[in-house]
């Protein structure tokens, strides 16, 4: 694995233009579950499945329980960045890294200090009201009870793009024209197996891609570096220069 990290080292330093695309297992490290691990909110019992809870059609039914399991199990708002938040964060600043991608929607990015993030899945952070867009913050919502009511008598929901939800297409548009120009693309902590996100492996151009997941994907023949560690572990043996 020594080799496969030098590897690594070595195109990060050829690279000019690198986007990272993440997912769970980025901030399964910072303590935040993930939903299809062997641990995660997948596994866990609830009077209805968590891909149900968070779907459009179970918010509008049933918002009193779908912020009973939010605030429950989507808020970790104690939750810091880790080695791998805060090495793209440092390439960034270097001028190395064009952006990130990520499928997460717990601002752990941000929080370690990186400026260009494309949110795929929008954020717990920004909150508004349905009816008249006033936006709320996400403290003001984990501190609560029931369901979120502004001031004008709407309904406060989460920035977060539910089940049966389309992504933003400006966010989608801005990752998949960075993905484009990318040299170097590092997909790392996700299994790739959620759409339309995964599918934004095929705007790569480049001919340098990296997969570092702790468990196997079904594009690892299609990288030109697979490493099946955490990516943390990985990212924090990277020098930057």
């Amino acid at each position: 694995m020594d080799e496969k990290i030098k590897t690594l080292q070595q195109w990060i330093d050829e690279s000019s233009s690198i986007v990272f695309f993440g997912g769970a297992g980025v901030s399964t490290e910072s303590g935040i579950p993930d939903f299809r691990s062997v641990d995660g909110l997948y596994n866990q019992k609830y009077a209805w499945p968590p891909e149900e809870i968070l779907s459009r059609t179970f918010f509008d039914a049933m918002p009193e329980e779908f912020y009973r399991f939010y605030r429950d199990k989507m808020l970790c708002l104690d939750a810091q960045p880790n080695a791998a938040h805060k090495k793209l964060s440092e390439l960034e600043a270097a001028g190395k890294l064009r952006s990130v991608v990520t499928q997460n929607i717990d601002g752990l990015h941000q929080k370690a200090g990186s400026k260009r993030v494309w949110e795929l899945h929008g954020s717990v952070h920004r909150n508004y009201c349905m009816k008249c867009h006033k936006p709320y913050a996400v403290e003001d919502i984990k501190a609560g009870t029931g369901v979120p009511k502004c001031s004008c008598g709407g309904t406060v929901k989460p920035d977060v793009v539910l089940y049966e939800e389309g992504l933003d297409s400006a966010t989608l548009e801005g990752a998949v024209s960075d993905i484009r120009a990318a040299d170097l693309l590092i997909i790392g902590g996700t299994s790739l197996a959620v759409y339309p996100a995964a599918g934004l492996i095929n705007y790569f151009r480049g001919n340098r891609l990296v997969l570092i997941n702790k468990s196997p994907t079904p594009y690892d023949d299609r990288a030109g570096l697979a490493i099946n560690l955490p990516i943390g572990q990985v990212l924090g043996q990277i020098t930057v220069r």
